[in-house]
């Protein structure tokens, strides 16, 4: 039975009405990955344009930010919001009250989540914030215009964004798996393109529900002041344009507006099944040479070694992670090589923070045409080796230090981590009306 919105004010959070397709509904063509996916690589989305088809799916509720800025955008963005209408009208769509229990399989496990909304008041992505509800990187406030412009005017919300909660004794998602066999099945399918198994089951219980929102109080309140609950992991900036809207809308609409709320999928920073992974940097159409940029700006911290292939250069900036200097491996540039540069007595805390600012300036200065964040080190050294491409692969970030190094230094350095690899990402299942 659908069971109405409940509000728990102390915790930021809603428990939510979801929106969830039909029984006729193919999900395998129905759910998509996260738009901010394989962004270099057309070629996935158009395999997906083959696999949807003219089926409803949530490709057609969502713009891939491979369209982002291009032709057609404002188009693109009428469309999603027409087929928004549509599937509310046709019963595409069909509301479901309550938690939703997720499980993703994947080929290292099975990661755990909870669907709930949070409170955007709660809510801050700027340095220095000590709201409940968090940002872990940097937010690059550039990007979200775009982000704002499609959910403006959207009937719904479809969330990629995975927050993070630090929950060591697993008392708030875990008894939700063990107690999942009395759990009404709300969708299970294999996902597309190779990317593993979905399954979700109604916490129809209210018992089970008070549960969690009782597990969560006192998560809180084991955190001393200014606790940081929620932190949030994939789509940040997703959560950061919600954010914005919202600030925009509430003078008009008031504080009991659906949009006040953003829907996500929550998950135990200390799930088995939850893998970090870095997130590599590749600059298209170079017009410098980024070794000679590192050697005039780094002086004698910096140390280039060159190494013998991919393989090598990826084992090198692993083995190099724990040392005092911050090491990145490089791949093509004006020699096409395979490099490892170590830049001793770093300013910044992380690899991804040093590496950051010294790209910042070699692209204002006109050094590349084109930076792009990438996930998977296949492809940073694929794309880095073509013609004219420079790849940087960094090393790997351990998850068990994400919120000590939050409530540390604010916010980590922007596009500092992932939480799996691009085809593990989140895929668009749930919707919730923000209207």
């Amino acid at each position: 039975m659908s069971r109405p919105p409940r509000i728990h004010p102390d915790l930021g959070l809603l428990v939510p009405q979801v929106y969830l397709p039909g029984p006729d509904i193919d999900l395998q063509r129905w759910a998509a990955i996260a738009v901010d996916q394989f962004t270099s690589q057309p070629e996935y989305w158009a395999q997906v344009e083959r696999l949807v088809g003219a089926a409803p799916s949530t490709l057609r509720l969502t713009l891939p930010e491979i369209y982002l800025e291009k032709p057609g955008e404002a188009e693109r963005i009428g469309q999603i919001q027409t087929a928004m209408r549509q599937y509310l009208d046709a019963g595409v769509l069909q509301p479901h009250g309550g938690f939703i229990y997720v499980e993703r399989t994947l080929g290292h496990g099975v990661r755990k989540g909870l669907m709930l909304a949070l409170d955007l008041e709660r809510y801050e992505y700027t340095p220095g914030a000590t709201s409940l509800i968090r940002a872990t990187e940097g937010t690059i406030v550039e990007r979200l215009p775009a982000r704002t412009k499609i959910r403006a005017g959207a009937a719904l919300e479809l969330p990629h964004i995975l927050v993070l909660i630090d929950d060591p004794g697993r008392r708030v998602i875990e008894p939700l798996a063990a107690a999942r066999d009395r759990l009404e099945q709300l969708y299970d399918f294999e996902l597309m393109c190779g990317s593993g198994h979905l399954a979700g089951y109604a916490v129809g219980d209210a018992g089970l529900e008070q549960q969690v929102v009782g597990a969560l109080r006192g998560l809180a309140g084991g955190k001393g002041e200014n606790p940081l609950l929620f932190a949030a992991g994939d789509g940040n900036h997703s959560l950061a344009a919600a954010k914005v809207l919202w600030e925009e809308l509430k003078p008009r609409v008031g504080m009991d507006h659906p949009a006040r709320y953003a829907l996500v999928e929550v998950v135990n920073i200390h799930d088995e099944g939850l893998s970090f992974e870095p997130i590599h940097r590749v600059l298209f159409g170079l017009r410098q040479d980024f070794t000679a940029f590192l050697r005039r700006s780094c002086g004698e911290r910096l140390t280039c070694t060159p190494v013998a292939s991919a393989a090598a250069l990826v084992e090198r900036v692993a083995a190099a992670r724990e040392g005092a200097g911050h090491t990145v491996g490089i791949v093509g540039g004006s020699d096409s090589a395979f490099c490892a540069v170590e830049i001793a007595d770093p300013v910044a805390s992380l690899p991804a923070g040093t590496i950051q600012e010294l790209l910042d300036v070699f692209m204002e200065g006109g050094g590349a045409d084109k930076i792009d964040y990438v996930h998977g080190e296949e492809v940073a050294l694929r794309l880095g080796s073509q013609p004219g491409n420079l790849g940087l692969c960094l090393p790997h970030l351990d998850k068990a230090d994400l919120f000590r190094a939050v409530l540390r230094d604010g916010v980590m350095p922007r596009k500092t981590f992932s939480l799996g690899e691009a085809h593990e990402k989140r895929f668009y299942m749930e919707a919730r009306k923000i209207v």
